[in-house]
């Protein structure tokens, strides 16, 4: 048989048909999605390039002196120092849990430093750098992770709430906050941070709908770093996140969360407007959480490490230190006491959480039920037994 029968033959039989059409098919998605990544790619508010090149967005424009420029890297340096100490500290057993921002930084100094004093933050667990922004020290975030406190700072003196664990709940708390700071008739702005995990949260839906419906001053602030724990975003959402915004009636936008010059304009720009009456805004920083979720998962089960190394490209203090330094902005001198400052931060970190009390374990069975409960009770004295039973291997080592 000749290949021209044979081929002859499958085209009777409709299998060279179904196959032409399959890998049409096939051809006509891969173009379309190449044309929609070109779409948001075009849509993402970018100022500052992963080469560390100075763009324009005809929207958001931004003009920042030099020692602007230089307090957002030593931010985005200290800020990343702390984080890594704090997870080396969990290692060794001084922390019980730490959520790492690595990769993040720029989404969240670059926002932190876009608000006014007046202003309100309702953070999750992992916006240690708006912490710092807001002038919360570091050490102080440390105290509920060792487990020896509840918060370990008065929201009120630094319009920065307690960190919710609780996901998506503090975009409610913020909604509610800011229809109270409405009805006083101040003109200040409150943000609400969460992930793109806790965006699939029906507290978040409900603070869509009630903020758009009062036209309340809030900014929803979501940073999307790709990875809900070890669930991907494309199987969250079918659509952007920041589209998500439209269907509420209220806008969104898409910006590059580790450019931290975008990260400031857009979020000054979204506050501005509530501040006027304008209502809510998603801003939806487009980042990469390099680390674990927390300490206590393990990225490399669910990650390709091609995909981080891509991202180890993007780095946000690096693209900033590329930029200033062909600007001129920096040299070696400030760029080494900006270092110097770092391991005084993370020396002075380490010292502290180490003077802080163990925690009390106890503690866990208090405040349950306010008259007590049969089944605590029975808890409590379980796991005291339990405890005991390592004193008394103790003792019999010792003996023996």
């Amino acid at each position: 048989m000749t290949v021209e029968s044979t081929a002859q033959r499958k085209t009777t039989r409709g299998g060279s048909k179904r196959t032409t059409a399959k890998k049409a098919s096939s051809a006509k998605a891969k173009t379309t999605d190449n044309a929609a990544d070109q779409v948001e790619q075009d849509q993402l508010v970018q100022l500052l390039t992963p080469e560390g090149k100075r763009v324009e967005h005809p929207d958001y424009a931004i003009d920042l002196t030099p020692e602007e420029l230089r307090g957002l890297y030593r931010d985005m340096v200290l800020t990343r120092k702390f984080d890594a100490e704090a997870t080396t500290l969990q290692r060794q057993g001084e922390l019980g849990l730490w959520a790492s921002l690595l990769g993040q930084e720029a989404a969240q100094i670059g926002s932190g430093r876009a608000l006014r004093d007046d202003d309100y933050v309702f953070p999750t667990y992992r916006e240690h750098g708006v912490a710092w922004c807001r002038g919360v020290d570091p050490t102080n975030l440390l105290g509920m992770f060792r487990g020896v406190n509840n918060g370990g700072w008065d929201p009120n003196s630094n319009n920065f709430h307690l960190y919710t664990i609780v996901i998506g709940s503090q975009a409610l708390h913020a909604t509610g906050y800011a229809m109270g700071v409405q009805k006083d008739g101040a003109d200040s702005a409150v943000i609400a941070y969460f992930g793109d995990g806790a965006s699939s949260q029906g507290d978040v839906a409900e603070a869509f709908t009630f903020s758009a419906v009062y036209n309340s001053p809030v900014v929803f602030f979501c940073q999307n770093n790709q990875w809900a724990i070890s669930e991907p975003t494309e199987k969250q959402t079918r659509v952007p996140l920041y589209q998500r915004a439209r269907g509420y009636g209220f806008p969104g936008v898409r910006v590059d969360g580790n450019d931290v010059l975008a990260c400031l304009a857009v979020t000054k720009a979204a506050l501005e407007r509530a501040r006027t009456g304008q209502g809510p805004m998603l801003i939806e920083a487009f980042t990469y959480r390099m680390g674990a979720h927390t300490t206590s998962d393990d990225p490399t089960k669910y990650r390709a490490d091609e995909e981080t190394r891509a991202w180890e490209a993007k780095d946000p203090i690096l693209r900033l230190r590329t930029y200033l330094v062909a600007e001129g902005v920096v040299d070696d001198a400030y760029l080494a006491a900006v270092e110097a400052e770092s391991e005084a931060l993370g020396k002075r970190v380490r010292e502290t959480v180490r003077a802080m009390p163990d925690p009390d374990s106890m503690a866990i069975f208090e405040n349950i039920y306010a008259d007590g409960h049969a089944l605590v009770d029975e808890e409590r004295a379980q796991f005291a037994a339990y405890q005991a039973s390592f004193a008394d291997a103790d003792a019999v080592a010792e003996e023996n």
